[in-house]
């Protein structure tokens, strides 16, 4: 199972691992996999302290970051991002009294006082889809051991690609279809990420049985990781038969020991099925997988505005969201109202289990399919003689 990407980044196994929680990062790297943090709703400090913090934990261990740089700006055809103010300025009232019809009617409270100042921490999410954000968040990762940095919602801007590479840093770029793959290639990075429709997150409306063949081809001889859907040793097999290199996962790390999902998701987790999620654009603005909530039905409904694009739908949503997490332990509607991202693979994620057996399993599943490969392949030549 030893690929070209577990050389190109001194890994043991080409299991690639995208969590928000640096538990998880940390545990992966050291289980012998490669921990990437997802850094979009973090501030510069708080990064500096998550990195700080993984380096300690994972030893000469490799790790990377992942950012969400958006390729196309709202609002700006010269380019130049719009600053926020201007931007929360575009967002009809209808939809702004859509978000407070709809927290009233599910009983949602209203943040404590002392959380309703702007310049607290928790605001800075509201900046989770501003390229300017996310690239400085970039700059302060590549003052840090890292080995890769993630580029998701675009092709990584080419200042950033050669800081990379001055550094000894791989780059890589996510894809959700084989007319992407082209505007990485010429970007410079080194991996191409097919994430399919499958996923968890922002994802393309294309299989993974298609995308990931397609993607390898077109990207030959850059490797692939191939991401959705994976989260077993015999999807993991597949991924390697359908010509990628290593998988990248998210979703498979939500219901683990180490996760810091709240403890209502990771329940809602275990209990759903894979019918469960929904590609919605409620969120983001942008085609998201989500858990299937009353938030994304609401949304969906007669009564909804309908989706802003991306930024705009997010500045609307970010303090919602923030009070529906706060308030789901004490509130029956915020219950309801509350989710997270996860991929269709939830239906499998039925058991909390450290993060170090899931790589066990996922290891010996994939060993347990090329064995039973080899054998029947063995069994054909033996009755052709």
């Amino acid at each position: 199972m030893r690929t070209s990407v577990c050389d190109m980044l001194g890994i043991e196994f080409p299991i690639f691992a995208f969590s928000h929680c640096r538990d998880v990062v940390a545990a992966v790297s050291k289980a012998g996999g490669f921990g990437v943090l997802g850094v979009a709703r973090l501030t510069p400090d708080e990064l500096e302290t998550e990195l700080r913090w993984i380096e300690k934990e994972v030893g000469d261990r490799p790790f990377g970051v992942d950012a969400q740089i958006p390729a196309k700006l709202y609002g700006d055809e010269s380019g130049a991002e719009l600053p926020r103010e201007e931007l929360e300025a575009q967002i009809p009232e209808r939809h702004r009294k859509f978000i407070n019809d709809l927290l009233a009617k599910y009983g949602v409270p209203e943040l404590p006082p002392e959380l309703s100042d702007e310049k607290l921490p928790y605001t800075i999410a509201r900046d989770a889809f501003s390229r300017d954000k996310e690239v400085a968040l970039l700059e302060v990762a590549l003052r840090h051991p890292i080995k890769l940095i993630a580029s998701a919602l675009g092709p990584p801007p080419a200042h950033l690609v050669d800081a990379a590479h001055r550094k000894g840093v791989r780059v890589a770029g996510l894809v959700g279809a084989k007319k992407h793959v082209r505007k990485q290639l010429d970007a410079g990075v080194d991996l191409i990420i097919a994430q399919s429709y499958e996923a968890a997150g922002h994802t393309g409306d294309i299989g993974g049985m298609v995308l990931i063949p397609e993607v390898v081809d077109a990207a030959a001889p850059v490797p692939v990781l191939a991401a959705g859907g994976i989260a077993s040793g015999r999807q993991f097999a597949a991924a390697l038969a359908l010509g990628a290199q290593g998988v990248w996962c998210g979703s498979v790390w939500l219901t683990t020991e180490e996760a810091e999902t709240h403890p209502l998701v990771k329940e809602k987790l275990l209990r759903a099925t894979s019918s469960d999620t929904v590609r919605t654009l409620s969120e983001s603005g942008k085609p998201c997988r989500q858990l299937r909530t009353a938030w994304a039905e609401e949304w969906e409904g007669p009564n909804s505005p309908g989706s802003l694009p991306s930024p705009l739908q997010w500045l609307l949503c970010a303090d919602a969201l923030e009070r529906i997490q706060r308030a789901a332990y004490s509130s029956e509607g915020a219950r309801k109202l509350v989710g997270y991202s996860v991929g269709q693979v939830v239906g499998s994620l039925n058991d909390v289990k450290p993060v170090h057996q899931i790589i066990f399993d996922m290891v010996d599943g994939c060993l347990n399919v090329a064995q039973g490969f080899a054998e029947t392949l063995a069994e054909n030549e033996e009755v052709h003689r």
